[in-house]
């Protein structure tokens, strides 16, 4: 057999692992397995097939595999709960201020305070909520 064939059947055998443990490394071993094919079936000798298997494979590692960890750790935060609900804007339906007073949140109505005790905010207007604390929005 030729061997060009060999680098293929070695490329499939690295194949294989790549799907059962979903391991990207093995991927890229099997790239420079492709590779070292090409040279055999271009007339290249033995060295010149395993040094374009060592060298594609291990450009691949060494490119590839940190952007991809990269890219994995960039994912967007999901904030669920009352987490989600910092940050929101809310409209006020009962008067706001240090000591209480009622929001819709969300959709549902809160009881909501200032966050400066100094504060109030009328039927109405739009206000930021803080912080949840309890079961009370703190609104700025």
């Amino acid at each position: 057999m030729d061997a060009w064939v060999w680098w293929l059947v070695a490329a499939v055998g690295l194949g294989i692992p790549l799907v059962l443990t979903a391991m990207p490394e093995f991927g890229m071993f099997a790239v420079g397995a492709v590779a070292a094919a090409v040279v055999a079936g271009l007339g290249g000798g033995l060295v010149a097939q395993m040094v374009v298997f060592a060298v594609v494979s291990t450009a691949l590692v060494l490119v590839v595999r940190p952007m991809a960890r990269g890219s994995q750790r960039q994912r967007p935060e999901h904030r669920t709960g009352v987490e989600a609900l910092r940050g929101r804007q809310a409209v006020v339906l009962e008067r706001v201020d240090g000591n209480g007073g009622r929001i819709k949140l969300a959709g549902e109505v809160w009881s909501a305070r200032a966050l400066d005790a100094g504060a109030s905010f009328e039927p109405g207007q739009q206000v930021d909520v803080v912080e949840i604390d309890g079961a009370t929005a703190v609104v700025m």
